[in-house]
């Protein structure tokens, strides 16, 4: 009998919900509502959701009724022990055996209770699961409001249940009781609107509520305003998806107008310009399509219309855009009174970690690294070491301390002025590179090495002082630099051994006790500071300071703990995790994943290659049957070990067979086996396999025409020996054993 479907409408109306939180909270809405209805026996159908600045409306299709329920418990065999039909009774829920039905099977009568559960009205269910929902929502921040403890994301003001057109009153949440109201814009069309339904809740609040709905829909409205309004001038509006997706969160009712601002300010770099205007006034930049260009003029997207057509929200945005501008220009220039590198004894005032000292120390540790990275990578040494150190100076510049997503740029912007080197200059913005997964890598030689020594270095850094990931907290964010090291190695096709790596490095970590010595001559600084002297005075303190502390005898001390390669094993582990996930993402099968990484190998690269080179080879029919003969092999020889008398060591050459198909065999190995090195150390993985291919024809016939376990002593210890070396070859590439099938 077919189900009886009725709409279902749920509206959460509040005050303005961040932008960022809307998207994710409207996820976890339909997620929470779907499982309590489900948990409830009802069946929800294809849910959707509707999110917007003061909104989350959940709508689904529902039974007005939960089904009835019977299930059947079975129980004891009749006559079981006293105690297991006193137990199966407590479990069923009934009070005599009689209660219980006997049902026969083959073996006996046995004791089945039927447990039957009444349906229940869906609106009881809301009443009981949407205030549940509600309460265990998982807002990144919450907030009480009023005298309720309940928690929201922002104070609660309106509630709005519709099953089947019918309002369901009544429902309490922090205060609020659900009724049949809704609201539209603050301005434009207040309401309150009584609505019935999907489509009519729909018609009135875009209609005399002047609200849509519909995220998607509203960002489809901005962009189509925003070009025409750009288009009328003759100019094309610059995209910009984050913060379309933003202004989509802010605005209720989209409305573009083209602001003017200053032509002066096009001199400062576009970069500084597009902040500026989004990251203050959550403005789009427009250029000039002929000259590609950034043109003097923004897009406000207004969220209500005006009378003077929005003259005085342009008027007011374009003052407070001048202000902030100007701002920028003289940050700019300031710091440009200096050259980069006169920053980087500034570095020692900012503190990368506690336990790993200033971002100066940094800079040094991955210098050193980068000049080791260097010759791997086809960069220049000094070069990437002279990078390497002037990668963070624009850290302590005006310009970034006021807009942080310009570190790097800023730096690249001063080291070109001067003239400097164009590679270093890119390796100087680059370094950060990728800051997440749809980002570029860096390409260039010295800013490949830089970029790999400074998440190389973080990563064994904060392993080396015990502050790992765990579980989903990550705060040093290694995963992402664990991803960035991956990427950055395959994308590039580069070939570096990581433990030796991992290991050199950790001598360029230092004790704790060294930096707790240097941060209390940090806090003097800021002690100073606060005193009034001036900076530069308190800086050559600190150096002062810290160069008696260097002086120490020893040097620089390693921090314990990597003496037995404990802690690079356990970060090369974590590495090879990260790639486990990295390769699944591109669709690559997990048992081939880790056949490649049993290996043992520490080059990324190289498992990715034979990662993509085995699953190839197995998509082939011929691959998955010699994958078959290598199995039969292996368990042979893993039942024999485990008779305990398994001894091949005698067997070093292989020869003296007396069946013709082991001596082919032997002899088919003894051809492939000089092949498969070869190629494997051209890192010709494909090659490697096509050899390993060569054996499946021998191996096939070995099986089929001879007995392995003959009742000469001396033949079966020959044959097990060449069915041992046919394993050990196999394993010279991957670990067959750990594929599945």
């Amino acid at each position: 009998m077919p189900r009886l479907m009725a709409e279902l409408l749920f509206e959460i109306f509040c005050e303005e919900i961040p932008a960022r939180m809307q998207v994710r909270a409207g996820g976890d809405l339909v997620r929470l509502m779907d499982s309590a209805l489900k948990e409830a026996g009802l069946s929800p159908g294809d849910s959707t959701v509707l999110t917007g600045p003061r909104r989350l409306t959940y709508v689904t299709d529902v039974e007005t009724r939960s089904p009835d329920v019977s299930e059947d418990r079975k129980g004891p065999r009749v006559g079981s022990h006293e105690k297991a039909i006193e137990g199966f009774m407590r479990g069923a829920g009934i009070s005599d055996i009689s209660e219980a039905e006997i049902r026969t099977d083959k073996k006996g009568d046995f004791y089945v209770a039927v447990i039957r559960s009444e349906g229940r009205e869906t609106v009881d269910i809301l009443r009981e699961a949407i205030p549940a929902v509600m309460g265990d929502f998982p807002w990144p921040k919450s907030m009480k409001s009023g005298d309720s403890d309940f928690r929201w994301v922002r104070p609660l003001r309106g509630l709005t249940v519709l099953l089947d057109g019918k309002s369901v009153d009544g429902i309490t949440v922090g205060g609020i009781t659900s009724d049949d109201q809704v609201h539209g814009h603050r301005q434009m069309g207040p309401g309150p609107f009584t609505v019935t339904s999907l489509a009519d809740y729909r018609a009135q609040l875009e209609g005399e509520g002047r609200v849509y709905l519909d995220r998607e829909q509203r960002k489809a409205l901005i962009l189509e305003q925003a070009s025409a309004v750009c288009s009328e001038v003759g100019l094309e509006l610059v995209d910009d998806a984050g913060l379309l997706d933003e202004v989509a969160g802010l605005v209720e009712w989209p409305v573009a107008l083209l602001g003017d601002m200053d032509p002066d300010f096009l001199e400062l770099p576009d970069e500084v310009i597009r902040l500026t205007l989004k990251s203050h006034q959550k403005t789009f930049t427009v250029r000039d399509p002929k000259t590609g260009k950034l043109a003097a003029h923004f897009v406000i997207i207004a969220n209500l219309e005006t009378p003077d057509q929005g003259a005085t929200i342009k008027a007011g945005n374009a003052k407070v855009i001048s202000a902030r501008l100007a701002d920028a220009r003289f940050f700019q220039e300031e710091d440009r009174k200096k050259k980069l590198q006169d920053y980087y004894d500034q570095l020692d005032e900012v503190v990368f970690h506690k336990k790993l000292g200033s971002v100066r120390d940094k800079a040094e540790r991955v210098a050193a690294l980068a000049k080791e990275i260097a010759p791997h990578v086809g960069a220049n040494p000094i070069l990437a070491e002279k990078a390497a150190r002037l990668a963070k100076c624009d850290l302590v510049t005006q310009t970034v301390i006021e807009a942080t997503s310009l570190q790097g740029k800023v730096g690249r912007w001063m080291y070109e002025a001067e003239g400097g080197d164009p590679k270093i200059a890119v390796a100087i913005e680059d370094h950060y590179k990728p800051q997440g997964p749809s980002d570029a890598v860096p390409n260039e030689p010295i800013a490949v090495a830089v970029a790999l020594a400074d998440k190389i270095d973080t990563l064994v850094g904060f392993w080396a002082i015990g502050e790992k990931p765990t579980g989903s907290k990550d705060p040093y964010a290694l995963r992402r630099a664990a991803l960035g090291v991956i990427r950055t190695l395959s994308e590039n096709r580069l070939r570096l051994g990581l433990q030796k790596l991992l290991f050199w490095h950790h001598d360029f970590i230092e004790t704790e006790k060294y930096y707790e010595e240097r941060l209390e001559h940090l806090q003097k600084i800021e002690d100073v500071k606060r005193l009034g002297v001036d900076s530069t005075e308190a800086s050559l303190r600190f150096q002062g300071a810290t160069k008696a502390v260097d002086s120490r005898d020893g040097g620089i001390l390693s921090i314990g703990g990597f003496e037995d390669s404990i802690e690079t094993n356990e970060l090369l582990s974590f590495l090879l995790d990260r790639l486990r996930v990295y390769l699944r993402d591109q669709g690559h099968r997990h048992d081939v994943i880790d056949a490649v990484i049993a290996q043992g190998e520490d080059d990324l690269l190289a498992i990715a290659q034979r990662v993509e080179a085995l699953g190839a080879f197995l998509s082939d029919k011929d691959g998955e049957d010699l994958v078959q003969g290598y199995k039969r092999a292996a368990n042979i020889l893993r039942a024999e070990q485990k008779k305990g008398d398994l001894d091949l060591t005698d067997f070093d050459t292989l020869s003296g067979f007396t069946a013709d198909d082991a001596t082919g065999l032997q002899r088919a190995l003894a051809e492939t086996r000089p092949a498969i090195d070869v190629a494997l150390d051209a890192a010709d993985y494909p090659a490697a396999l096509s050899a390993l291919a060569d054996l499946r024809e021998p191996i096939d016939a070995f099986f089929e025409n001879v007995v392995v376990n003959s009742d000469d002593a001396d033949e079966r210890a020959r044959r097990l020996a060449l069915l041992s070396a046919i394993v050990e070859t196999f394993h010279g590439i991957a670990d067959f054993s750990r594929l599945d099938g």
